[in-house]
């Protein structure tokens, strides 16, 4: 058994821990990193980026469609192999493995590959090894919710798509978050027929209800099944196959059951109660506005303190602790105004600033400004897909509060837009603005 001692030691080679772990080192502190599964965390592996890797697959389906109207000759069957799209994805889920180690290694952060466990507020073990620091921190992540019913341990979860040997050809998906309406698309894209089940009235609960309802109308139009108000009380296995019991009486049968009902905290196996690290009843990290747990010196930040589950912003926060605890800057601070964020459904969503209903609640008078239209492309492809895009604005003040949009390319106009609205952006300004032509972006700088 070893004894090993660092000035800071991150629990977790996710975005966040891979940041903050590299900047103090540095900056010239002894750091060191624990990670029993792969380098890069939720996002590199099991998350963002194979995610947008099989949604760019799931699109060919529709690109190839779509070309008939503009002169190409498709043939009518096109084949499709699961096992090379999912080999493919390895192959650079493995080159982002390398570049994160590099990453850590370059600057001297030790990495030691296991799980880490707290003995006590100043001690963990790590392969039994036993490791003290001057300051810890906690970035562990979150772990797919598993369902809380009869047979729901049945059930895969997102991170077991990315490693299916085949595509199913009938799956059942249980939620309409993001990660259940981006893995709708995907498998309808790839050729399975996809169920949809959502409890609620709307997809997207805390997105602009316009973009909810609208994605909702795109989604049946393509041949998703999709059942609103409608949950599962149970699933049975039949040999290879599957039997979901919904709320509304019928009886599913499927190759695959998905649940898709959001994440948890990964915080059950760390032994925090040694540490006496407060957690919530649903497990997430209490922490204070300087990422600090309970023990001062016990630090803690993304998905496992569960405040703004996103890639960019775990690696901001990483970044700025350690600029605060060992460059000399105790006064950085993270912007969490403006976030934009995306979903890549079909069309995509993506969303920045405060959605209608936000706006009302908070005690805007609000004046918004709307446009619906069919998107170029599909004039001539005959698509029926429209696009959506939205505006809310402070009456008083002509200050913009938040943009909407559902349509080809909507992340990446909506990253543009998100530094505008940082910048304290008016309709005025947007209306000021000449437009290019002829783009979907130029309706936001258009809209009367």
């Amino acid at each position: 058994m070893n004894e090993k001692h660092y000035d800071y030691f991150v629990i977790g080679a996710g975005s966040g821990g891979v940041r903050s772990a590299r900047i103090a080192a540095a900056y010239g502190a002894h750091v060191g990193i624990a990670e029993g599964a792969a380098l890069g965390g939720t996002c590199v592996n099991l998350g963002c980026v194979p995610k947008k890797l099989l949604a760019y697959g799931s699109d060919y389906a529709a690109h190839f469609e779509d070309s008939r109207g503009y002169g190409w000759s498709p043939p009518e069957k096109i084949n499709f192999s699961w096992k090379t799209l999912i080999s493919n994805k390895n192959k650079e889920i493995e080159r982002l493995n390398s570049i994160y180690q590099t990453a850590l290694e370059k600057p001297g952060v030790e990495i030691i590959r296991g799980f880490a466990r707290f003995l006590s507020a100043n001690k963990i073990t790590v392969n039994n090894d036993i490791i003290t620091a001057d300051k810890f921190l906690i970035a562990t992540g979150g772990l797919p919710r598993i369902p809380g019913i009869p047979g729901g341990e049945l059930m895969a979860t997102s991170d077991d798509v990315f490693h299916w040997p085949d595509l199913p050809k009938h799956v059942v998906i249980q939620g309409g978050g993001y990660i259940g309406v981006e893995f709708a698309h995907i498998l309808h894209g790839l050729g399975a027929h996809v169920i949809l089940l959502h409890r609620g009235d709307l997809l997207l609960r805390g997105f602009d209800q316009d973009l909810r309802e609208a994605l909702g109308t795109e989604m049946l139009k393509q041949g998703i099944d999709l059942r609103l108000a409608c949950d599962i009380e149970k699933v049975e296995k039949n040999g290879p196959r599957y039997s979901v019991y919904t709320t509304t009486g019928d009886i599913i049968e499927c190759d695959k059951a998905l649940a898709a009902i959001g994440r948890i905290p990964n915080t059950s196996a760390l032994g925090l109660e040694c540490a006496d690290v407060k957690t919530t009843s649903k497990g997430q990290i209490v922490i204070n506005d300087d990422y600090q747990t309970s023990q001062s010196h016990i630090y803690a930040l993304g998905d496992v303190a569960n405040r703004h589950n996103l890639t960019p912003v775990a690696i901001r926060e990483g970044h700025v602790l350690a600029d605060r605890l060992f460059g000399g800057n105790p006064e950085q601070r993270v912007n969490y105004e403006n976030i934009a964020t995306a979903v890549f459904s079909n069309p995509p969503l993506s969303t920045v600033g405060l959605t209608e209903e936000e706006a009302s609640e908070k005690g805007y008078a609000v004046k918004i400004y709307k446009s619906s239209f069919k998107p170029m492309k599909h004039t001539i492809s005959q698509r029926d897909e429209r696009a959506l895009m939205k505006m809310v604005v402070d009456a008083k003040t002509d200050k913009i509060l938040g943009l909407h949009m559902m349509g080809m390319d909507a992340p990446e106009i909506m990253q543009g837009f998100a530094v505008a609205l940082n910048c304290g952006a008016t309709k005025a300004d947007f209306d000021r603005t000449m437009p290019m032509h002829p783009t979907a972006a130029e309706e936001f700088v258009t809209m009367r």
